[in-house]
């Protein structure tokens, strides 16, 4: 099988850098079933062409198998896997090209952290969905997309398409990021795999994926079949792409629609014969959760109860973003500044409330800000709504007059991304030098990491730390001592007795700020409410009232107008201890 990547980017030569591979020379890479090969048919000035050549031995293919695999057919020996690009060539490609894949490049810095022109070609790659599938899936990552379906037979055109397409991809791509995409997809549109899917398949396909996965428009799809429709990995999978920032744009559960071949099936019958086992996962009569007209083996389906329980629930995303709108308005701000916006999920959503009259959105990545303004449609955006809107680059580290002059700052998933050496300096900016009225700030608890069953460590790779719930609340007592600010805490998601809520959030004020928040109506999830509030010092009041100046009052309703209390929603209450109880 054969993958070539070409480019045109001057010097062209330039590529065998970024591969890590010299133009000059042929080398080999023994794989488990065959041998690897990486040559440059072209190396010029004006253009290169690196070609990936994977040689599968059957034989050897078959004898790697697992000998658990039940498999005794004629099939293990007669198939299609040393010909078309498959998981194959996606394990080759990942052992091949493993520092090309994580975007070092010490030559070429500069080169392998931006886009360049790319042209890659699959003469032929088993796709399960036909061209349409392969446009779905490249399309939306910037590629432009040539899938041409390979006949059956050529001298029998009659016979009609085969399952097999050649694809041809350009564009301007980071090559890291295309080599990623490439090993995640291939298999994806194969829709096999030759090696057994373990749970550390989803670490695999979280970090290829980091950078992409989560804002695609099926990525459900994707995550379903790369992970082999196994149902507890999927559903890990989906819970860990909900913690990639807040860059998810639509709900993760349920699954979004599957693939064009589940239209090809007869009612009742899958390509491989009727199904006698499983149920429609897409029937909310059920409490289905998968794809319209899909059907599950029974052992991939998720439990009864479970499925019932998976059609409530809502991404912890989607609830985090809820909650802080609703605090923003249960405040009265008109004005907001989203410190950390990525792709600029929060700012869009403010802008569709002419209530915010004045929006800005900073980022210290140049890409992020650019998929800020792809996602909220810049350059067609009606000019009074256009008028609202500040989008800047931009360090939280550093000292920035663009930052002040807001009524309300939001830190949603950031904080925990900042070197802790670097926390004092954030905290300078935007409680010290920015000094908005309030600042809305959420971070993942580390508490709840239990109940991720496969995440091992952080939930993010890029997560510098992780607070439990006591850890939290120590940072905002020495922040509100050190700036002048009251702060409470309002848990986010679904608030486990045990470890408390996935989210912590943290609404600060100034002493005096004007605008009460108004009650949320629980859009922070099941079990929101606000907490305790905490003003500036740090002595603990257990008694469930006010305790003296600089204390932390742990119980009692809150919002109940009290002297010096910092307002808070109406009617909630707060449940838990200074000291980390439950949320």
């Amino acid at each position: 099988m054969l993958l070539t990547i070409s480019t045109t980017v001057r010097p062209a030569t330039d590529l065998g850098f970024l591969l890590h591979k010299h133009p000059d020379r042929v080398q080999e890479f023994g794989q488990s079933y065959g041998v690897a090969r990486v040559l440059y048919p072209e190396a010029g000035e004006e253009r290169c062409t690196a070609a990936l050549m994977l040689d599968v031995d059957p034989i050897r293919l078959v004898r790697s198998r697992d000998r658990s695999t039940p498999d005794y057919t004629l099939g293990q020996y007669v198939n299609d896997r040393p010909y078309a690009a498959s998981s194959l060539l996606a394990v080759a490609l990942a052992d091949v090209f493993r520092t090309a894949r994580t975007g070092r490049c010490d030559s070429r810095p500069e080169l392998a952290a931006g886009p360049i022109p790319l042209e890659i070609t699959l003469p032929v790659l088993p796709c399960k969905g036909g061209p349409e599938l392969a446009h779905r899936l490249f399309e939306p990552l910037g590629w432009r997309v040539e899938a041409t379906a390979l006949p059956l037979d050529e001298e029998f055109p009659e016979w009609g398409d085969s399952r097999y397409v050649r694809l041809v991809l350009r564009g301007e791509v980071r090559l890291a990021d295309a080599l990623n995409q490439l090993y995640v997809l291939l298999p994806v549109l194969d829709d096999a795999k030759h090696y057994w899917v373990a749970p550390d398949e989803v670490d695999k396909l979280i970090r290829a994926g980091e950078s992409w996965l989560a804002a695609h428009p099926d990525r459900g799809l994707i995550t379903r079949r790369y992970l082999g429709r196994r149902w507890a990995l999927t559903r890990t999978a989906f819970a860990r792409l909900a913690e990639i920032g807040d860059d998810v744009e639509e709900d993760l559960e349920p699954p979004v629609e599957e693939d064009p071949a589940a239209d090809l099936t007869v009612e009742g019958s899958t390509e491989e014969g009727p199904t006698t086992e499983g149920s429609a996962e897409g029937d909310p009569a059920t409490g289905g959760t998968g794809a319209p007209g899909e059907v599950l083996p029974a052992s991939e389906a998720p439990p009864e109860g479970e499925a019932r329980a998976g059609a409530a629930r809502r991404p912890l995303n989607t609830l985090r973003l809820e909650a802080v709108l609703a605090t923003l308005e249960g405040l009265g701000a008109s004005t907001v500044i989203d410190l950390g916006c990525g792709s600029g999920r929060l700012v869009g959503a403010l802008l569709e409330r002419p209530r915010f009259a004045r929006v800005a959105g900073v980022d210290v990545s140049a890409q992020a800000l650019a998929l800020a303004a792809r996602r909220l449609k810049l350059d067609r955006m009606p000019e009074r709504r256009r008028e609202r809107l500040e989008l800047f680059q931009g360090a939280l580290t550093y000292t920035d007059a663009r930052f002040a002059g807001y009524d309300a700052a939001v830190l949603m998933e950031v904080v925990e991304h900042v070197d802790p050496p670097r926390l004092d300096a954030l905290e300078r900016v935007v409680f010290g030098a920015a000094r908005p009225g309030h600042v809305i700030v959420t971070t993942p608890n580390a508490e709840h990491n239990v109940r991720y069953e496969f995440l091992s460590g952080m939930r993010h790779p890029d997560h510098r730390f992780e607070w439990t719930r006591a850890e939290f609340r120590a940072w905002a007592a020495k922040v509100c001592g050190e700036y002048g600010y009251r702060v409470e805490f309002l848990p986010v998601g679904d608030d486990d007795p045990e470890v408390g809520p996935p989210t912590q959030m943290a609404l600060f004020g100034l002493a005096g700020a004007s605008g009460a928040p108004r009650s949320t109506g629980g859009s922070a999830g099941a079990g929101a409410g606000a907490e305790e509030p905490v003003s500036a010092g740090g002595s603990v009041s257990s008694e469930g009232q006010t305790g003296a100046e600089g204390s932390v009052s742990s119980g009692g309703s809150v919002g109940s107008g009290g002297a010096g209390r910092f307002p808070s929603a109406e009617g909630t209450a707060s449940s838990g201890d200074a000291g980390g109880g439950d949320d």
